[in-house]
């Protein structure tokens, strides 16, 4: 072995103690100096991981945000929500039916009917409970005519004629009131009251009393008026009426379709005059009920052998079977109107007489061959004989008049009083009936957008409630006459059309935790990195300034 050897044994690790043979020990030397440490970060370096982390969250504050808030926020229109409240409520409009009456008396002194007509108010006035339902009484200028003419513009016309007694009588076709007096009846000018004065007023409250209970019912059931405007002493009997009356005739629609159906259990009769029947007998009523409804007619004749009972006597329990709507082939409505059944059957069945007959049957009519079906129509059991081919108009007369009597009552008329007046009362009546629905659907309305702030409110149902309260006030305005119908039948309308808007309904049922399912799938992976990356930068920095203050620290100690 060389000298250089143990030396270059001890820069390798080794030691060779004996040359005799003898093993060497080995022995590992250890590091002492501690883990190498990566070189302090340039400052340069830190800035631009800085700018890098800050320019992220600038661009999801400042752009990424405003899109996504943007693209995703429901619309949602300004709506008057108070004021669609207080049309709800009651507050907006109080429903008032001034009736003009017009009284006529040609054969008294114009101050003696200016002193009677004063009167006759006052005694009215002393009457009316009802202060939503006045009667204004006018005296019309004097005629040169006996008989003079009804004066348009008013409900009612009163004719004071001199007799011998005193008396009154409806015209059953002008809304005039005829009253004969005696002479000595006439007031004086000093009086304070008069016999005559008082009966014209109980004539005028017996002739309207139907309408004003009728309207007193409409104000009392529905919860657009406040208590304080409702009428009062409505009884328990006749609020029940009303409710049948209410349930049985149809929801108002500016169109009723009207299918007239002859149903025969054999091959005879095959035919029937129903056009010429149906302009001599139901046409004239028609055209005085067209200022508040519009009709289309269609006709067919269909075989049916089986009407389901084979009794020659129907009794209560067999009219629940006689007829089934689902059945019969009727035909259906036409361009959405309603559609109101009139339906013929030539059978030999009659209907048993009350107290079995059924509810909807019109124990009116002298004979018991038809009964009303509510909401639906009629059907009128005609009886002829085996052999009849042909239905006449003479033969169609009683079911005509029966079904013109009958569309009435599904329409909402009253039932008393003459046809002028039963037409008149039924305008206001579906007036007021409008009204309140179109104010009560505008409380729905602004009560569903309270509670849903995430509900959807296009422009379209801004606009429809813009239309809405504009025609209501009108209708306020105008009530009880043509025009307030009109514009209660817009109101009423367009409040609808903005309560069932599609785009709003869509957006009814749509809870936050969908949102939340189908944003954190998308967004989680995305956050998570720049939130990481933010804690991160701030814990570098914090340390960062803690160090910067431990060597401030040292340097003032030194």
């Amino acid at each position: 072995m060389s000298a250089r050897q143990p030396l270059q044994d001890i820069q390798d690790g080794t030691a060779v103690t004996a040359k005799d043979g003898a093993q060497p020990a080995i022995s590992s030397a250890t590091p002492t100096s501690s883990r190498k440490q990566p070189p302090p970060e340039k400052p340069s370096d830190i800035r631009r991981r800085s700018l890098v982390i800050l320019s992220f969250w600038l661009i999801v504050l400042c752009l990424g945000l405003p899109i996504w808030w943007k693209t995703t926020t429901i619309y949602r229109a300004n709506l008057p929500l108070q004021e669609m409240l207080d049309w709800a409520d009651g507050k907006a409009c109080r429903p008032v039916f001034p009736l003009h009456i017009a009284i006529q008396a040609n054969s008294l002194q114009e101050q003696e009917a200016q002193n009677l007509v004063r009167l006759t108010q006052h005694a009215l006035d002393d009457l009316n409970d009802f202060s939503g339902h006045h009667l204004r009484l006018q005296l019309s200028p004097p005629s040169g005519d006996k008989k003079p003419a009804s004066d348009h513009s008013a409900a009612l016309t009163i004719r004071l004629v001199p007799g011998d007694s005193t008396t009154s009588a409806l015209d059953q076709y002008a809304p005039v009131l005829d009253i004969t007096y005696p002479p000595n009846t006439i007031p004086s000018p000093t009086s304070s009251s008069s016999s005559l004065a008082t009966y014209v007023a109980s004539q005028l409250r017996s002739t309207f009393a139907e309408e004003q209970t009728i309207i007193s019912y409409l104000l009392s059931s529905s919860s657009s008026t406040p208590p304080e405007h409702r009428a009062q002493g409505l009884t328990p009997e006749a609020a029940e009426l009303l409710s049948k009356r209410t349930t049985r005739s149809l929801k108002y629609a500016p169109t009723y379709h009207l299918t007239f159906s002859l149903f025969t259990s054999g091959p005879l009769p095959s035919s029937w005059d129903i056009e010429a029947a149906t302009d001599e007998y139901m046409k004239p009523v028609l055209d005085v009920l067209a200022p508040i409804h519009n009709f289309t007619i269609d006709t067919q004749v269909q075989l049916y052998a089986t009407p389901g009972v084979q009794n020659q006597v129907l009794s209560k329990e067999d009219l629940s079977s006689f007829i089934n709507a689902a059945e019969w082939p009727l035909s259906p409505s036409i361009g959405g109107a309603p559609t109101v059944n009139f339906v013929v059957f030539v059978g030999n069945q009659t209907i048993m007489a009350p107290p079995t007959t059924s509810e909807g049957a019109d124990s009116e009519l002298p004979t018991f061959q038809s009964f009303l079906i509510p909401q639906w129509g009629t059907v009128y059991l005609l009886p002829l004989p085996h052999n009849t081919p042909h239905l006449s108009v003479a033969m169609l007369k009683q079911p005509l008049l029966t079904f013109t009597s009958h569309l009435l009552s599904l329409t909402g008329a009253p039932q008393s009083g003459s046809l002028p007046l039963r037409l008149s009362t039924l305008a206001r009546i579906r007036s007021a009936d409008l009204l309140l629905r179109a104010s009560s659907t505008l409380g729905s309305l602004a009560r569903l957008s309270l509670a849903l702030p995430s509900i959807s409110i296009p422009s379209s149902v801004a606009d429809g409630v813009s239309k809405t309260m504009a025609h209501l006030r009108l209708a306020c305005e105008t009530l009880g006459g043509a025009d307030g119908l009109a514009h209660a039948r817009i109101a009423e309308s367009e409040a609808e059309r903005a309560f069932f808007e599609k785009s709003m309904v869509g957006q009814l049922y749509f809870p936050d935790e969908h949102k939340i399912a189908v944003y954190l799938p998308l967004l989680g992976p995305v956050a998570v990195p720049l939130l990481m990356g933010l804690l991160n930068e701030i814990k570098a920095w914090r340390k960062r300034r803690r160090e910067r203050a431990e060597k401030g620290a040292e340097k003032k100690a030194k």
